[in-house]
C-alpha cells in the first residue's frame, strides 16, 4: 500500500506538489533559524563618539514657538538647568556630535533666525561637543538647490550663522529628497564649503545605498554618489531607516550590509550610522517594531564584526532622534551598545514626544 502512495505521488501533478510544499517547508524552517544580526554587550563598537539629531527648540528663536504655537513650550528650552541636564544625559551616553534643527531654511535660501542668548547658553553647557546646527529643507519646498542664486544665499547664511557664533562646530545638511547623481546638491556642498571659516565642519545626512528590498532611486546613494559627496565633506550620517520593510529579519539583514558598504563607500571621511529611535506608526515607510533601535544595533554589530579591527573611518551611531527616546531605549542602548556603563542611571530628564510625526523638516520639536 505504501508504495501505491509513494508511486501516485511521483505522477504529476501530484510530484510537483510534493516537491514546491518540501521546498517551502526547508526555506520556512532556514528563515526561523537564520539569525542576521549579532547581540553585542561588550562595548566593543563604542568609541564615545556617537551623535544625536536634536529638536528645534533648544535653538529656536522666539518667532517660530509663536508660529507654530508653542509659545507655552519656550520655558522649557530656556531653562539652563534643562540645558544641563540635556548635556550630562547625552555625555552619559558616549555623544559627541549634536545636530540641533535650525531648519527649513526660508525660500531665499536663508537660514531661520536662532535665539543669540539661547545658543550661547546652549554652547556653554555642551563645551567639549561638536554642535553642528542641522539645516536645509524640502526638496522644493523651502529648499532649491538648483537655483544658484539659493545655493548662495544659504552659503551665505551659513557662513553668517558661525561668525555670530564661533564656539559652534559646523553645519550638518539635510536635504530631501536628494536623488543619486543631483549635480546640484554637489554644488551645494561646494558653495557652502566656499563659505565655512577655517576650522569648521561640514557634515550631510545622506541615503543609504540602493536595495532591490525598496526599489526607491530618491532616497538611496550608490557607491559613485557616496564618493562624490565624500570628496567635500568631512562626515556623512547615512540615514538607515524608513525602508517600509514589513519584517525584522530583513531590516536587520539590511543593517548589517549598509554599514560594510557606507563605510568602505565614504573611506577617509568619518561615519556616524544613522539609527531609528521613533514612532511613525501608520507612516507607510517605518514600521516602530520592524525599524527599531534593537534591530538596527543587531544589524550594525553584524555589518561592524566583517572587519578583524573597526574601519578607520567608522565613528560609531547618530540617534535619531533625541525628542522621540524614551527610558527605554536608553537603557537599551547602554545594554547592547555602550563601553562605560559606569554611574549610569535612567535618562534624568523625561522626554517630550512630538505628537506630529518626525518628518526631519517640521517635526522637530
Amino acid at each position: 500500500m505504501t508504495s501505491q502512495v509513494i508511486a501516485f505521488l511521483c505522477r504529476p501533478p501530484w510530484r510537483t506538489l510534493v516537491l514546491s510544499t518540501a521546498a517551502g517547508l526547508i526555506a520556512l524552517m532556514g528563515y526561523g533559524l537564520w539569525e542576521p544580526g549579532i547581540d553585542v554587550r561588550d562595548g566593543r563598537h563604542d568609541l564615545r563618539q556617537n551623535g544625536i539629531w536634536l529638536q528645534h527648540g533648544w535653538l529656536g528663536a522666539d518667532a517660530w514657538f509663536e508660529r507654530h504655537r508653542r509659545v507655552e513650550r519656550i520655558p522649557e528650552f530656556r531653562s539652563e538647568a534643562r540645558v544641563r541636564a540635556l548635556a550630562e544625559q547625552l555625555r552619559a551616553h558616549g555623544i559627541r556630535d549634536v545636530f540641533p534643527h535650525v531648519a527649513p531654511t526660508n525660500e531665499d535660501g536663508s537660514l531661520p533666525d536662532v535665539d543669540p542668548a539661547q545658543t550661547e547658553r546652549f554652547l556653554d553647557a555642551f563645551e567639549g561637543y561638536r554642535v553642528l546646527p542641522w539645516i536645509g529643507g524640502a526638496l522644493g519646498n523651502q529648499a532649491f538647490p538648483t537655483l544658484p542664486a539659493w545655493r548662495e544665499r544659504f552659503a551665505e547664511s551659513v557662513a553668517a550663522l558661525l561668525r555670530a557664533h564661533p564656539r559652534l562646530g559646523g553645519v550638518h545638511i539635510n536635504i530631501e529628497p536628494c536623488t543619486a547623481g543631483s549635480p546640484s546638491f554637489l554644488a551645494t556642498l561646494d558653495a557652502v564649503r566656499g563659505a565655512l571659516p577655517e576650522g569648521k565642519l561640514l557634515s550631510v545626512a545622506a541615503y543609504p545605498p540602493p536595495i532591490w528590498l525598496h526599489p526607491y532611486p530618491d532616497v538611496h546613494w550608490e557607491e559613485r554618489y557616496y564618493r562624490s559627496v565624500a570628496e567635500r565633506v568631512d562626515q556623512i550620517v547615512p540615514m538607515m531607516y524608513d525602508t517600509a520593510l514589513q519584517a525584522s529579519k530583513p531590516y536587520v539583514w539590511l543593517m548589517g550590509r549598509w554599514t560594510q558598504q557606507v563605510l568602505a563607500w565614504s573611506h577617509p571621511r568619518e561615519v556616524l550610522l544613522g539609527l531609528p529611535a521613533y514612532d511613525d506608526a501608520g507612516s507607510g515607510y517605518h514600521v516602530p517594531e520592524v525599524e527599531s533601535l534593537a534591530n538596527g544595533l543587531a544589524g550594525i554589530h553584524r555589518g561592524l564584526g566583517h572587519w578583524e579591527s573597526l574601519p578607520t573611518n567608522y565613528r560609531g551611531v547618530a540617534l535619531y532622534s533625541e525628542w522621540e527616546l524614551d527610558d527605554s531605549e536608553w537603557a537599551l542602548l547602554r545594554e547592547r551598545f555602550l563601553r562605560d556603563r559606569s554611574n549610569l542611571r535612567d535618562s534624568p530628564m523625561p522626554a517630550h514626544r512630538t505628537t506630529q510625526g518626525t518628518s526631519t523638516m517640521t517635526g522637530s520639536m
